[in-house]
């Protein structure tokens, strides 16, 4: 199975990627190495509306939920999601927890024939600090395939400069060179215009990661369409047998395709979880609100975003949720 990054809280410039770990530990608050990831993010406000409905911010690796690095998700709703009286926050880690930086992932200051990369250098599962490592003769790059030493958070890979082996397989080692953002943390920028700058783990991940939809979940096999800042990109599904509806979820790849992280009081019968899965829905539809599972419960299609503020193309998309 591949392994699944936690995406920790979505900042904003984007969201909060955590370590990878496995999916066992993904109930238990904490990430497992590569499905895991530590939730270090913060609150997302430059994402999409009010959202209390919310969307998680944290995404775990191999399917797992953040417990293995500690990052029981607490419940502090992000203004980045829907509108309409329903936010759709996302879900960040109460302890906090410091970050370990050692070099400059947006500079690259290391010396000549190193890389800066995130590790966890805590013997978890997600990432927690920044590294000087070696850099591989004769690099694989972007989109190439990749594989990394010990497992996906040690910080170090085959891969070039300015880049790292993601969605890596715990079982092979292997994985696919995915590039830094460039530019800086205030204005981060991707060349493929395809992609965006997905800025987790308090910093010390900084991805381009494939745009997406997430009423069409047109993901590669093995991720999921999730909602990043104010757009959407593919992440992997670290739910593993778990992130149906309803379910309880501290990070934001936890849930299913089609699903996104919601606060618990978006989501019937969720009291006592950080968070529960809930559906996308369509406002085009002509009853989108019966594309909502917990309608009985309360949920209506609720607008993703504010009136006027959608990108284009992403006007239709709505979150079931209870209204607040």
């Amino acid at each position: 199975m591949r392994t699944q990054l936690l995406i920790g809280m979505f900042v904003i410039p984007g969201l909060v990627l955590v370590g990878c770990g496995d999916k066992s530990d993904a109930d238990t608050g904490g990430v497992t190495n590569p499905t895991n990831a530590d939730d270090d993010s913060a609150d997302d406000d430059s994402g999409s509306a009010d959202d209390d409905s919310g969307s998680a911010d944290s995404v775990s690796a191999e399917g797992n939920s953040a417990d293995d690095a500690g990052t029981t998700a607490g419940e502090e709703g992000d203004t980045s999601g829907s509108a309409e009286g329903v936010t759709v926050g996302f879900i960040q880690d109460p302890d906090g927890g410091g970050v370990n930086i050692e070099c400059d992932v947006w500079a690259q200051d290391c010396p000549e024939g190193e890389k800066c990369m995130p590790w966890a250098n805590d013997g978890g599962s997600s990432w927690n600090a920044t590294r000087c490592s070696p850099l591989d003769p004769n690099p694989a790059q972007i989109g190439d395939p990749c594989t990394v030493e010990g497992s996906g958070v040690s910080g170090i890979d085959n891969c070039d400069i300015a880049s790292m082996c993601w969605d890596v397989d715990p079982e092979t080692n292997e994985g696919t060179c995915v590039a830094f953002c460039s530019g800086s943390e205030a204005n981060p920028v991707c060349e493929d215009p395809m992609t965006q700058c997905v800025i987790a783990n308090e910093g010390t991940l900084i991805l381009c990661l494939p745009n997406c939809d997430p009423l069409g979940q047109d993901c590669p096999e093995g991720q999921a369409c999730y909602p990043i800042d104010d757009s959407f990109a593919c992440a992997p599904d670290a739910g593993g047998e778990m992130g149906a509806y309803g379910e309880g979820c501290e990070f934001l790849n936890v849930c299913d395709p089609g699903l996104f992280c919601a606060n618990p009081d978006a989501v019937p019968n969720c009291a006592g979880a950080a968070g529960c899965c809930s559906e996308f829905c369509d406002l085009s539809d002509a009853d989108p609100d019966s594309m909502c599972t917990g309608a009985a419960g309360g949920q209506i299609c609720t607008p993703w975003y504010e009136e006027g503020q959608a990108p284009p193309g992403f006007e239709s998309v709505g979150a079931c949720a209870i209204p607040a």
